[in-house]
């Protein structure tokens, strides 16, 4: 399984953050380099999105893990690190070329695990 956080590289923190309009959420140097290369901006806004639920946005900690079920089809879901569910999304398709990606939530700036 082709895993898309084994291809961006990145060391520990972020040099740069840059802030999503019109939700002005951050997100560092990984997170922007993922959505670049694979074309998945859409993820951010995805995440993003789901931050409009009360009981999502008072989760200060969030892991959001895009998964393949088959061929383009993936299926999202966000947990709060302790495998507790938080939110969760079918993507019926997706372009995406790897079959999983971890997108980390922390203090309202997305980032990669490695990130961290």
């Amino acid at each position: 399984m082709s895993n898309a956080n084994d291809h961006i590289q990145t060391g520990n923190g972020s040099e740069n953050f840059y802030c999503h309009r019109p939700s002005l959420m951050l997100y560092t140097n990984g997170v922007k380099d993922m959505a670049e290369a694979c074309q998945a901006y859409w993820l951010i806004d995805l995440i993003i999105s789901h931050q409009c639920k009360k009981a999502v946005n008072l989760e200060r900690f969030q892991v959001w893990e895009l998964k393949r079920e088959k061929a383009d089809k993936f299926f999202v879901k966000a947990t709060d690190g302790n495998n507790n569910p938080v939110a969760s999304q079918k993507i019926p398709f997706s372009d995406f070329p790897y079959d999983l990606a971890t997108i980390w939530l922390v203090d309202g700036c997305l980032m990669l695990p490695t990130e961290y």
